[in-house]
């Protein structure tokens, strides 16, 4: 399930994204800039996105269910996928388009002042939003760089605003170089060079997030200092001889499946292996609250990893 402070980011993104579009598209209409109305269908695709997101939240936090015994926490995973592909075939597409158009039969850009003017705008509102998705995502960081911290991220909400937010900042930075190039230099080809590097930009900034996401969708397991830490609880229980194996996988960004295999002592009794299952998921949930489902299997080393090689069991 997201947290609500991702909601926090996406509401603040959504909110900026819709007031620069409605802007550009004005500035676009009024100057004839190609560069202008890729950056207009850039903040419509970046608006979307957001009510995807936010539908995606919603959708990951239904109970569970007959149909979904485990839930519905990857429903985010898969909206943040959508995401992706739209900023791709949407956003990238249509502004390389534009801009190839622009360069085969270029005109001057009308009035350019409105739209430096505007731009300017679109960059406080896009920076305000950034610095937004920036300290939630600081948050969670930890002591890592940031390219390891998205890499290690559950939660793709907060890093796709991010990478969106940083890609619009580019986009607005090159728009900007692009039609006062072209004014100055008077080559009108500039903006529509301007309107494919920001195609590229968002093509670019797609393969990451759907990248990103292709990881969590087809079930990424919790980090190693959670496994390291659920095998320290289990090690420290006596009744245990040996741990076989120790399987976790994300459902949603703070629901974790665990699956442990272990060995117990053959000395005690089936009461004691019970009271202990218990205990070990008790210890275990306590210190990990993100694990919210623990399965526990008693069975032999032997046994276990002749299982694991299709053999029987010694």
């Amino acid at each position: 399930m997201a947290i609500p402070n991702s909601k926090r980011v996406i509401y603040a993104a959504l909110i900026g994204n819709f007031l620069i579009a409605i802007s550009k598209f004005a500035a676009a209409a009024y100057t004839g800039s190609s560069a202008m109305l890729s950056e207009a269908i850039h903040s419509v695709v970046d608006t979307g996105n957001q009510v995807l997101l936010l539908y995606g939240i919603r959708r990951a936090t239904q109970p569970a269910d007959d149909k979904h015994p485990f839930g519905y926490g990857m429903e985010l995973y898969f909206w943040t996928f959508v995401v992706a592909i739209l900023i791709f075939a949407v956003g990238a597409g249509i502004s390389i388009y534009e801009g190839v158009l622009k360069i085969i039969e270029p005109h001057p850009v009308e009035s350019p002042f409105v739209n430096y003017i505007v731009l300017a705008a679109a960059m406080v509102f896009e920076a305000v939003a950034w610095w937004i998705a920036f300290q939630e995502f600081r948050k969670t960081k930890g002591s890592g760089g940031f390219i390891a911290a998205i890499r290690r991220s559950k939660d793709p909400t907060v890093f796709t605003v991010l990478f969106e937010d940083s890609a619009a900042m580019l986009g607005l930075v090159a728009a900007f170089i692009g039609i006062l190039a072209a004014q100055t230099l008077g080559m009108p080809i500039l903006d529509g060079v301007a309107s494919v590097t920001i195609g590229v930009i968002l093509a670019f900034t797609a393969c990451v997030l759907a990248f990103e996401s292709k990881g969590l969708l087809i079930g990424e397991g919790a980090s190693p200092q959670v496994v390291r830490g659920i095998r320290a609880i289990v090690s420290k229980r006596s009744e245990i001889d040996f741990v076989n194996e120790v399987l976790t996988m994300h459902l949603g960004p703070r629901e974790v499946l665990l699956n442990l295999s272990l060995d117990f002592k053959n000395s005690i009794s089936a009461g004691t292996a019970e009271e202990t299952v218990s205990a070990l998921e008790k210890d275990i949930k306590a210190r990990f609250p993100e694990v919210t489902r623990v399965f526990i299997e008693i069975q032999g080393r032997g046994g276990h990893e002749a299982a694991l090689i299709g053999s029987p069991p010694p």
